[in-house]
């Protein structure tokens, strides 16, 4: 997984960071207005898999994507993956061919705009002290639209690369809905940005889709 030097600081702040803002503007108002017409989600999913794209290409990004034949096209999933980077996110949405979903904190969809994407694209907004049982109702309903959760049960990004300990509640809703778990491992995306640096490092990243875990019958 070669890493290269990173940009230049003024490349970052001249080029790329306007780069990334125009692209997230854009897509992510033509993602919302598309909800006026698409409240399943569908056609912001493929806007946001765009603006992974976009970024990924302006940055220098490449990813080596190993393991969808283990994937059955058109059914749903739970995709687990380990988090090492912000870019982990426009990664997972350009690489994974399936409708994904992610569960965000409810008080992100109250901030103006996000919050109003998030709402309206079908993705899946918990209050963490009290997640409450919709929250199983709501996986069944992205079932019945062929969409699949993405999730990071680490809860937050590794500093050093290091698995840290996982969270058990998307694991439990995975039981509750009978959804596989699909375990997706990231390498090399630490060094494209690592936590708490602004600085970009073009790399070639590699994401292995490892075979679904079956949780139909699975106690919790």
């Amino acid at each position: 997984m070669p890493v290269l030097r990173p940009f230049h600081w003024w490349r970052t702040v001249f080029y790329l960071i306007p780069a990334v803002t125009l692209y997230t503007v854009v897509l992510g108002t033509v993602s919302l207005a598309s909800t006026l017409f698409d409240r399943t989600g569908n056609f912001a999913h493929r806007c946001a898999r765009a603006w992974g794209r976009l970024i990924l290409k302006t940055t220098g990004v490449r990813v080596r994507v190993r393991g969808l034949e283990h994937l059955e096209p058109g059914r749903s999933y739970v995709f687990a993956a380990n988090h090492q980077s912000i870019y982990d996110i426009p990664i997972l949405f350009a690489s994974i061919p399936f409708q994904l979903r992610i569960v965000a904190k409810e008080s992100l969809g109250r901030i103006p705009f996000m919050g109003w994407h998030l709402h309206r694209a079908g993705h899946l907004l918990v209050d963490r002290r009290n997640p409450g049982a919709d929250i199983v109702e709501k996986m069944r309903r992205l079932v019945g639209e062929h969409s699949s959760l993405i999730v990071f049960p680490e809860g937050t990004r590794s500093v050093d690369g290091a698995l840290g300990r996982f969270k058990k509640g998307s694991f439990l809703v995975a039981i509750d809905a009978a959804l596989p778990v699909v375990p997706v491992s990231l390498a090399g995306s630490r060094h494209v940005m690592k936590k708490g640096r602004l600085m970009v490092c073009p790399a070639e990243v590699e994401l292995t889709i490892h075979p679904p875990v079956a949780t139909a019958g699975v106690a919790r």
